[in-house]
C-alpha cells in the first residue's frame, strides 16, 4: 500500500507518519507514504498557492493549476490515475468501513490537503474522486484529517500490526465499541481489576468482554447499538441478562 500526501507541510506531516508502528511499517516495505509540496508546483517566484475568489468574500483559494501538476507529477510516476480523496468538510464523514475499503480496493491513494477557504472547484471537479471529512466541524487544513486517514488504512496492511485479531476486536470492526482493557497493578486508588480477568477462564472471559461491549455500544452509542443485528444465540442470552439487570436497576 502506498499513500500520496499533497500538502503545504510535508515535513510535518511526514515525521508523524513515520513514528511507532507506521514507521516500522515503512521500514519492513509494508506501506509507503510520500508526502509532495504543493507549493514546489507554482510557477511564479512567490511560489504561488492562493488567490482571491471570484465574487468576493474574505480569505483566499487554492489555485487548480498547481495542484493539478502535483497530482498529475504522482499519477505520471505511478502510470495510471491514482483515486485522490480530497480531505474536506463537505466530504461523507469518514468510518472504519471506509479503512477496510480503501484498502481492500486500491493499492495506491492520493490524500489531498487543503487549505484557506478551499480549493479551486475545478481541480475537484477534474482530479478527485471522492471527499471524506471528520466530522461535522471545520478545521485549518486537510493535514490532520489526512493523517487519520491514511493511518487508520495503513494498520490494516497485512504485516503492519502483528495479527490481525489486533484490529478485528477493535471498536467499530463489527459495529460495536471495545471492551474495557486492564493492565498491572491489581488495585490502584482503591479499584481493583475485575475478577474474571484473572480467573484464567478464557471462555468466560470471552464471554465477559463480548457483554461489555454490548452494553458500553448500547450506553455510549444509542445510535449504533439502533443499527446492530445481533442475531447470535449467545448475544441474544446476553442482551437478556442486560436488560434484566437495568429493569432491576
Amino acid at each position: 500500500m502506498r499513500i500520496d500526501i499533497m500538502t503545504l507541510f510535508p515535513d510535518t506531516v511526514g515525521d508523524m507518519l513515520s513514528e511507532s508502528i507506521l514507521g516500522r511499517g515503512q521500514e519492513r516495505g509494508y506501506i509507503r507514504i510520500e508526502c509532495h509540496q504543493i507549493r514546489d508546483y507554482t510557477t511564479n517566484k512567490q511560489n504561488q498557492v492562493d488567490d482571491y475568489p471570484y465574487g468576493g468574500g474574505r480569505g483566499c483559494v487554492m489555485m487548480a493549476q498547481p495542484l493539478f501538476d502535483c497530482w498529475k507529477h504522482i499519477c505520471d510516476e505511478a502510470g495510471h490515475r491514482v483515486h485522490t480523496i480530497y480531505m474536506s468538510p463537505c466530504g461523507k464523514v469518514f468510518r472504519q468501513s471506509d479503512a477496510v475499503r480503501l484498502k481492500n480496493d486500491y493499492d495506491r491513494l492520493i490524500l489531498v490537503c487543503g487549505h484557506y477557504e478551499g480549493v479551486d472547484e475545478r481541480f475537484l471537479d477534474a482530479c478527485v474522486d471522492e471527499e471524506i471529512s471528520l466530522g461535522d466541524f471545520v478545521l485549518t487544513g486537510g493535514e490532520i484529517p489526512a493523517l487519520a486517514v491514511a493511518d487508520a488504512v495503513c494498520r490494516l496492511v497485512p504485516g503492519v500490526l502483528p495479527d490481525e485479531e489486533c484490529f478485528q476486536n477493535e471498536s467499530h470492526w463489527d459495529g460495536l465499541l471495545e471492551y474495557p482493557q486492564y493492565t498491572r497493578p491489581e488495585v490502584w486508588n482503591d479499584r481493583r481489576v475485575p475478577e474474571i480477568l484473572l480467573s484464567g477462564h478464557h471462555e468466560n472471559i470471552k464471554r465477559w468482554r463480548r457483554k461489555q461491549s454490548i452494553l458500553r455500544t448500547k450506553r455510549r452509542r444509542p445510535d449504533m447499538f439502533g443499527k446492530l443485528e445481533l442475531s447470535d444465540k449467545k448475544d441474544a442470552k446476553i442482551l437478556k441478562e442486560i436488560e434484566s439487570e437495568q429493569d432491576q436497576d
